[in-house]
């Protein structure tokens, strides 16, 4: 267990305790939200940089590393749902079906004694995940928890209703659509990548 897959394993761990500050009343809840996630996105950048530069890659870094990012995203994307389907249940279906679908892919790789690692795409696919998500609970923050602090309740609730909530909303579904696209191409390439020993198994 050296660091880097230390931090992969605490990465895991903040995004299971993720939807707890997202979805419960707690104060400041967002706020502190984006900050584990921002941290675990973190994460993310210094366990590989670890495992290139100093403590080399190993298998349970290989497999354990998208898991937590699997993990860490798809906690997020699930809470915008049971938030007021900030982002549409379809859009969250078709990323985590993905997800799964490349997961299994890499299972199906290491039972025959191949470790896959991600692609570039799926490095892109990741970083603009991060950014969507980071970009959305940064509006849930700013709407739940710093305008309250300089609004009075009358003329928040005016605010939020004829100018922040609909563009939010719009602001919203066009990153959730384009990270969605991109995901689904990270996945066809994925599987284009290893349809030959895909199709013998078969």
């Amino acid at each position: 267990m050296n660091p880097s897959n230390a931090l992969t394993l605490s990465r895991l761990a903040m995004g299971l305790v993720l939807p707890f500050f997202l979805t419960f009343p707690i104060p400041f809840g967002k706020s502190l939200g984006l900050l584990i996630f921002l941290l675990a996105a973190l994460t993310d950048y210094w366990d590989g940089r670890l495992a290139r530069n100093k403590y080399g890659t190993t298998v349970f870094g290989q497999l354990m590393d998208p898991l937590a990012d699997k993990v860490l995203m798809g906690a997020a994307f699930i809470c915008f749902v049971a938030l007021d389907q900030i982002v549409p249940a379809w859009i969250v279906v078709i990323i985590i079906t993905r997800e799964f679908m490349v997961t299994g892919l890499r299972l199906l790789g290491a039972s025959q004694g191949k470790i896959i690692s991600a692609g570039r795409w799926g490095k892109h696919k990741t970083i603009w995940q991060i950014v969507v998500i980071t970009v959305i609970i940064f509006g849930m923050a700013l709407r739940d928890d710093i305008l309250p602090l300089f609004l009075r309740a009358d003329g928040l609730q005016q605010y939020l209703i004829s100018f922040f909530n609909p563009l939010f909303r719009y602001v919203t579904m066009g990153i959730a659509g384009l990270v969605t696209l991109l995901t689904v191409i990270s996945g066809t390439i994925y599987f284009w990548r290893c349809k030959d020993w895909v199709m013998e198994d078969a």
